[in-house]
């Protein structure tokens, strides 16, 4: 929106092009959605808190939770608000990919929103019933990834390539449909799996969507692309402005969510953030990166599964308790230490990711 106001005032001063860099705007972005955040957090949890949206907590978890009874929820939707304003505020509202990134979310979030109402406010314990809250979510997902498929414009946006091998390239065909969706439903419910302790993953999100803001840059470039050896992906770049507001709302969040938490994401943020960064990695061709990168979102979910499939298998459990950072609690780690030792290893996952661009 402002990229169309910036292009009408570069005709009365040549100083306003510099508003067209991908660059500025993806800096621009993510300081306005940390002060939408930071202006409206207080507000937020103070409206929740009058309308007693509080987090329900289970008594078969770590006694420390306990006293997180009550703690606002569905802070998420704060989230959701400054990436979707502050995406369309300064990203070209021509980008396909920007919209399809917008969208998602908001859907995603939707979901979310659905799911944390029932449970806070109707005090419906179930929430969404899983069934419709998969369906609905690969209803969507499969919609995303569809939509990717038929305005792709080269082959590029279709194939799979894997890190390390500069000349492995895999063209997906039709299977891209389905290979992305499972991608962009598999990171929602990774992230929403992991949003158990204070901050934990906000900040990995934050950290996840910085690399592949950077990836998407890079890509968008003929001459980066070329050199790093990637696909070069003509409008891609302009996603470094979607994650530029994830950034920045998510260290505005982060402000509140920090230990001890004034406000929980809920499934509204956390599935909305998670499906957004599966898309991204999509549009990219990153899908692999963002495993590595979101290393931490990854083993919580195979916690989860191996928890469960232990359970039924062999009626014994695998760890204390899952997902696997209330397993490190119940051993007697304090929860800032299990907060900050994921947040470090996600820092070096991140780092890692992004190696794997010279890698090759």
């Amino acid at each position: 929106m402002l990229t169309w106001l910036m292009a009408q005032l570069e005709t009365l001063d040549v100083g306003f092009a510099v508003f067209q860099y991908i660059t500025l705007r993806g800096i621009l972005s993510a300081v306005t959605a940390l002060l939408i955040s930071l202006l409206i957090g207080p507000r937020m949890i103070r409206y929740l808190d009058s309308l007693q949206i509080g987090q329900a907590v289970r008594t078969d978890g770590p006694e420390t939770h306990l006293v997180k009874s009550g703690t606002p929820t569905m802070g998420g939707a704060l989230i959701i608000v400054a990436i979707v304003t502050s995406s369309l505020l300064w990203g070209r509202l021509d980008s396909r990919y920007l919209w399809v990134a917008v969208v998602t979310t908001v859907a995603f979030g939707a979901i979310g929103w659905i799911d944390d109402y029932r449970k806070v406010v109707e005090k419906d314990p179930r929430g969404l019933p899983a069934r419709w809250k998969y369906f609905w979510q690969s209803l969507v997902g499969f919609a995303a990834a569809t939509a990717l498929f038929v305005t792709a414009q080269q082959p590029a946006e279709t194939t799979l390539y894997v890190p390390f091998f500069k000349d492995v390239a895999i063209p997906l065909g039709l299977l891209f449909i389905p290979f992305s969706y499972l991608v962009i439903v598999g990171s929602s419910n990774a992230v929403n799996l992991t949003d158990g302790l204070d901050g934990l993953a906000i900040l990995p999100t934050v950290m996840v969507a910085t690399g592949l803001g950077t990836i998407a840059y890079l890509t968008g470039n003929t001459n980066f692309a070329e050199y790093l050896h990637i696909p070069y992906l003509a409008g891609a770049g302009e996603l470094v402005i979607f994650c530029g507001a994830i950034a920045g709302a998510g260290l505005g969040f982060l402000w509140f969510n920090t230990y001890p938490a004034m406000v929980f994401m809920g499934d509204v943020g956390a599935l909305a953030l998670g499906a957004a960064l599966g898309l991204v990695a999509v549009v990219i061709r990153h899908e692999i990166v963002l495993f590595i990168m979101g290393g931490i979102f990854v083993v919580e979910t195979v916690s989860v599964i191996i928890q469960v499939a232990s359970f039924k298998t062999r009626g014994k459990r695998v760890f204390r308790m899952a997902p696997i950072h209330h397993h490190f609690e119940l051993k007697g780690w304090p929860e800032p230490r299990v907060i900050v030792r994921f947040w470090i290893i996600t820092v070096m996952l991140v780092l890692f990711g992004l190696a794997t661009l010279k890698l090759r």
